[in-house]
């Protein structure tokens, strides 16, 4: 996967030539300008991403979230005895460099300590040598103390140092392994969350069964981080006042726990087998389970309790894919554990921002990433088709492989990024296309909004469960998730009588906070969600003097930092005062602009000030610093820095501002003046699951 730097922006090296090949190119006569900042920090950032291009077409970004992914991995190594205590020392080295001064581990960089963070820090670091009278070491329990203690951290925690004998299995909230078998009606069952939770749990029901504890030599046992003896913790999830469903989910628990163990074993091991066989299946291919990180460890120690060794097929492909996750510099690089991969997302995004910023569709770069992307679909069909089984596959998902779990937005954006560098020229590529914008539509959600990766996944009060402590259990609709859906439809042709988009506006409506902005699931945050849904509004041809969208223009100039940028910190997930507040990012002020330049904004001091960050922030290696977190796994639980998202929002935002400047449509705007774009028939509209439905 080697990257290759044989694609060049030089040709488009002024901004004066790159209008000229522009107004070329529409048949447009606006004066061609001297070089200036703008066209010079446009052409520097755009060789610069093309350089990060791999040979094979696509683009990789390192993805990064907090200490507690490499924690893991270190103890995960000593669970199976392979510890590599030189390359532990690395990876230590890089928790180390994560502590806050308070002694805390934080989930996102500038963000406050966290407990369960901390606990499996502290754990990872004791368990590579690092001196418990060192001052990293003492900080550190004194802050675990004095937020409550190791009890204190969430359930993934606890099972983790149940299975090293820190913590007693009962501590655990129940999870009997005959829960494979619910049926779908069931309050609880399979189908009822999300896949990234699907993909934890099964494999974890056999940890559950099995019940493991891996004995450690005393220097690294961690009693001391508890307040009371871990021997003496029975009921750690305490009922709440006020949170009748909650309790009614701890009073279960308690009762599984106490009538478990009457389950017959002839029972108990055809439900462990019905897991095995999950969990096998959603391990074949070079992916791993769920192509994420906790559902891949989860399976590969369910297989060890199983019984299997090393050289089993998918214990082996289990473990490569894990391990295609490290980042481990010998050389004084990096040396961390990245929670996936996401190569389809870095590159259909980095494919519609050299596309807005001038890159022509016949650029040499451009073949080989629409190839490999078309490579990369999924014609299988995968969970989602329990909740539409009469819908074609045709999505894409966010890593390498993950075929039983493609997402609509990946799906979504990769179209766009198609339609952008002019792929759906051929035949062969649009009836591609079609597949993908079909199964777009067939994945919308009865509330006229999409989730990621399933249908009416909203099933929201079992975050009630003593299980679900992380709040994120399932994928209901998102603002993020519809305006991109719906920005994709409009892309092609279509307009807001269309039944699907004339739902998804109606969602959007019904969503909008008071403020006027949106949320956002995927990125951080209100700034995020409303982005995405402006920047649909816009590709639809709304009328942007409409009150709601005033509304949303009005709250976006209102939280514009006095720096001319736009930032938000993960903290806003948690305190309303903090929606749109925070230090100027690179990407965040892409997004801000973006949004306000497709609801007629162009031209505003508001986005002229934005610019002016973004020309003045940007380093001359051709790209822009950015330490921040800007994307989201589960708000307020885990947090991701997308090491792309500096380089590609960016540089779209230059480009579609450059093109304004210049008279001469965007990207978007060429294809959707262009007229309908006629994939074929789109069969799932004869279809539709919700028809008779409402709206």
């Amino acid at each position: 996967m080697k990257r290759t730097s044989t694609f060049s922006y030089s040709r488009f090296a002024t901004e004066s030539q790159i209008a000229a090949r522009l107004v070329e190119d529409h048949a447009f006569h606006a004066p061609a300008t001297q070089i200036d900042p703008l066209g010079a920090t446009i052409t520097r950032s755009a060789n610069a991403l093309l350089e990060k291009q791999y040979e094979d077409g696509y683009w990789m970004f390192e993805l990064e979230a907090d200490t507690t992914i490499p924690a893991e991995y270190m103890l995960l190594h000593e669970f199976f005895g392979t510890t590599d205590n030189e390359r532990n020392k690395r990876f230590a080295k890089y928790i180390r460099s994560r502590q806050l001064p308070d002694g805390g581990w934080p989930l996102y960089e500038g963000g406050p300590g966290n407990i369960s963070a901390t606990v499996k820090a502290y754990f990872a670091l004791k368990l590579a040598g690092e001196d418990p009278a060192s001052e990293v070491m003492k900080r550190a329990r004194r802050w675990v103390l004095t937020h409550g203690g190791a009890e204190s951290a969430n359930v993934f925690t606890r099972i983790l140092l149940a299975m090293f004998g820190q913590l007693p299995w009962r501590t655990v909230p129940a999870m009997p392994t005959e829960i494979i078998w619910l049926p779908r009606w069931f309050f609880f069952s399979l189908n009822r969350v999300s896949y990234w939770s699907r993909c934890v749990i099964v494999p974890l029901l056999i940890i559950f069964a099995k019940r493991p504890v891996h004995t450690l030599p005393e220097q690294f046992r961690v009693p001391e981080l508890f307040l009371t003896p871990p021997d003496r913790l029975y009921n750690i999830d305490k009922l709440v006042r006020g949170k009748p469903l909650r309790n009614a989910f701890i009073l279960l628990d308690r009762v599984l726990k106490i009538v478990e163990h009457l389950i017959p074993s002839k029972i108990r091991n055809r439900a462990v087998a019905a897991c095995e066989h999950w969990t096998r299946e959603h391990m074949r291919g070079e992916g791993g389970n769920g192509a994420i990180y906790p559902a891949m460890a989860n399976a590969v120690v369910a297989l060890k309790l199983l019984g299997h060794g090393e050289h089993d097929p998918d214990m082996v492909r289990g473990w490569q894919a894990i391990e295609d996750l490290v980042l481990d510099d010998e050389n004084g690089g990096e040396h961390y554990v990245q929670p996936c991969v996401s190569p389809i997302w870095d590159t259909c995004l980095s494919m519609s921002a050299l596309a807005e910023s001038g890159l022509p569709p016949d650029h040499a770069a451009i073949k080989p990433a629409v190839d490999w992307i078309f490579s990369k679909q999924i014609l299988t069909r995968g969970d989602w088709s329990s909740n539409a089984p009469d819908l074609d596959a045709g999505g894409w998902a966010f890593q390498f492989e993950n075929d039983f779990y493609p997402d609509v937005d990946d799906t979504a954006m990769v179209v766009m990024a198609l339609l952008r560098v002019g792929a759906h020229a051929d035949a062969e590529s649009r009836r591609r296309m079609a597949l993908a914008v079909n199964w777009v539509i067939g994945m919308q959600n009865s509330d006229g909004g999409w989730g990621a990766f399933d249908i009416d996944n909203h099933h929201t009060y079992l975050n009630n469960i003593p299980f679900a402590d992380h709040g994120a259990l399932v994928d209901p609709s998102t603002p993020d998730l519809a305006g991109r859906c719906i920005e994709m439809l409009a892309m092609l042709g279509y307009d807001r009588s269309f039944p699907p988009i004339a739902r998804g506006l109606e969602y959007l409506h019904n969503a909008q906070q008071p403020d006027g902005s949106w949320f956002g699931r995927w990125g951080v945050n209100y700034v995020y969600g409303t982005w995405a849904v402006l920047i649909a509004l816009g590709a639809l041809g709304e009328d942007p003097n409409q009150p709601y969208i005033r509304k949303a223009v009005t709250w976006l100039k209102t939280v514009q930092n006095l720096d001319g940028g736009w930032g938000e910190s993960c903290d806003s997930y948690d305190d309303k005062g903090l929606h749109g507040r925070g230090e100027s990012t690179a990407s965040q002020t892409a997004w801000a602009l973006l949004g306000l330049m497709a609801a007629g904004e162009f031209g505003t001091d508001a986005v002229e000030r934005g610019v002016e960050w973004l020309l003045h922030n940007h380093h001359t290696e051709g790209g822009w610093k950015e330490d921040e977190y800007t994307g989201t796994g589960f708000p307020r639980v885990f947090y991701l820095r997308y090491h792309g998202y500096r380089h590609f929002f960016p540089l779209w935002a230059l480009g579609v501002y450059r093109r304004m400047k210049l008279g001469i449509p965007t990207r978007q705007q060429e294809i959707c003046q262009s007229g309908p774009i006629d994939l074929g028939q789109l069969p799932v509209l004869k279809k539709m699951r919700w028809q008779g439905m409402g709206k």
